[in-house]
């Protein structure tokens, strides 16, 4: 999942400052501290981790990925069948019931799917355009016909955005209400949402798996700056904490009443460089930047040896990653000579960057320096996060780094985004490749594991070739929580298994 930062309120940062102990200590209630707020509980309607990683325990999804986020598992739909020419899914849908308690139906999950690909306001219809009809035969069974063969389509509904939600429920009370106090199909029901503050939840007694739910509640604190939020969870103001620092690791093991959680993720950390700008639009300058920037120094210095160094953005570990793709040498006088073989002197770049964001600005100071030794100036322009995205939505940038996480098993999603010529520029860089957009949408729909694999290495030696990007580390979800809490859990792709924590008194 993509990372977008919007703005903190200076009373979330006041607020944040003033942590009420009675709230880590009531009975059941776990209190995570975070960056951001979030911005909506209308699922279609965000691509941000800060949203997806809240409401993955206030919906269910039709399909499930499992803890070790290497295989899918019956979510709301607790079994189904593909027919012999992979057009069409049929779904049992399990006897469940939304925190209103009503039934939940195939009709709902209908409703879900044909909002997400249709609603003018989704982020995610591309991936659903595959589907030509979707219709509840009755109230337990879901069929659904795709256009063509496509061989992410059962990853894709295990999507947090696919979530079912109630038609009743957003019909009667409009996409705006429902954004801010949904009917819940999952572990918890939103209790309050104190904006710039924090999220309440409870336990949803209507859950199917409600007998799983450990915790009565669950609350989701905005504590924006990193040190403080480590503190407040060393101070016991705090159960648990997520994001933490590199440069805090190391230390917060050594407190005796904290654990240090590692566990493994699909982040990938890299170089946005927008090819619509002046000589960025030449593959060979990109390839000199990639030459020009050391990444195992970064590695060693930003994460204090926690991360390790990319070669591909399709992350370790994840499927159809490509081991031997190229990993370039750094070698500054190359890039420099490779740049005066292109014909490009004096390179000066505008490198965007989040002010106050610890590993980011020292990321960018050390790719500053290792640029300049190729004679490449990066003059640095700090931005309110609140500004950052849009700015980068918007392409007013040279380079400018950031992170993604995955969404779903399968690579097509990912892919699509950086490479397929997908609404948002290819995330961003504005790169173009007409030989990569259609091996993209052929990839999505062949069936044949072993043809499809390499068309994935393919891909990987294709993207790092034209430098779509500049990949630079993968690394792990780093959390924090005191000893009395247990299972407190996030899977490769980010989902926090909340329904399985719990707070020891």
């Amino acid at each position: 999942m993509t990372i977008r930062w919007k703005s903190i309120g200076l009373a979330a940062f006041a607020a944040a400052l003033t942590l009420s102990a009675s709230y880590a200590e009531a009975a059941g209630v776990l209190t995570i501290g975070r960056r951001e707020d979030s911005t909506t509980f209308d699922p279609i309607k965000t691509a941000q981790n800060i949203d997806n990683w809240v409401f993955s325990n206030v919906y269910d999804v039709l399909v499930r990925v499992d803890k070790t986020g290497t295989k899918l598992e019956p979510g709301l739909a607790e079994s189904w069948t593909t027919s012999d020419d992979g057009l069409t899914y049929t779904f049992k849908i399990r006897d469940a019931k939304f925190s209103d308690g009503t039934p939940l139906t195939a009709e709902d999950a209908v409703f879900s799917l044909l909002r997400i690909r249709d609603d003018e306001g989704s982020l995610w219809s591309d991936s659903y355009k595959v589907i030509d009809t979707a219709v509840a035969t009755d109230p337990r069974t879901l069929t659904i016909k795709l256009k063509n063969p496509s061989a992410p389509f059962l990853s894709t509904l295990a999507l947090p955005n696919a979530s079912v939600i109630s038609k009743a429920g957003m019909e009667s009370l409009g996409a705006d209400a429902y954004a801010e106090k949904p009917i819940a199909s999952g572990a918890f029901i939103v209790e309050e949402w104190r904006r710039g503050d924090r999220i309440i939840l409870k336990k949803n007694p209507n859950f199917w798996q409600a007998d799983r739910v450990k915790l009565d509640g669950v609350e989701w604190i905005s504590v924006p700056d990193d040190n403080t939020r480590m503190l407040n969870v060393e101070a016991g103001e705090l159960d648990a904490a997520i994001f933490v620092p590199f440069s805090r690791v190391e230390e917060l093991k050594k407190d005796p009443n904290l654990n240090v959680l590692t566990d493994p993720s699909t982040r990938e950390d890299h170089l946005l460089i927008n090819h619509a700008h002046g000589d960025l639009g030449k593959r060979e300058v990109r390839q000199a930047l990639d030459m020009a920037i050391d990444k195992k120094a970064i590695v060693d210095a930003v994460t204090f040896g926690q991360g390790t160094i990319a070669n591909s953005y399709i992350p370790k570990g994840a499927l159809y990653h490509y081991a031997d793709n190229l990993r370039r040498p750094y070698d500054p006088e190359k890039a420099k000579q490779m740049l005066a073989d292109a014909g490009v002197s004096n390179l000066t770049l505008t490198y965007l960057l989040r002010a106050g964001d610890e590993v980011d600005e020292q990321t960018a100071v050390l790719i500053q320096q290792q640029l300049a030794k190729a004679g490449i100036t990066a003059n640095l322009q700090k931005v309110d996060p609140s500004q950052e995205w849009d700015m980068t939505v918007n392409g007013d940038y040279d380079i400018s780094v950031n992170y993604w996480t995955n969404d779903i098993l399968d690579p097509d999603q990912k892919t699509t985004f950086v490479l397929g010529h997908d609404s948002n520029n290819n995330y961003m860089t504005n790169y173009k490749s007409d030989a990569v957009k259609d091996l993209v949408a052929k990839a999505r729909q062949e069936l044949d594991p072993a043809k499809r694999a390499q068309m994935y290495f393919d891909l990987q030696k294709m993207a790092k070739e034209d430098v779509n990007w500049i990949d630079l580390y993968y690394s792990p979800y780093i959390n924090v929580a005191r000893k009395n809490v247990e299972n407190f859990y996030q899977n490769p792709l980010g989902r926090f298994f909340l329904e399985d924590t719990v707070k020891n008194q």
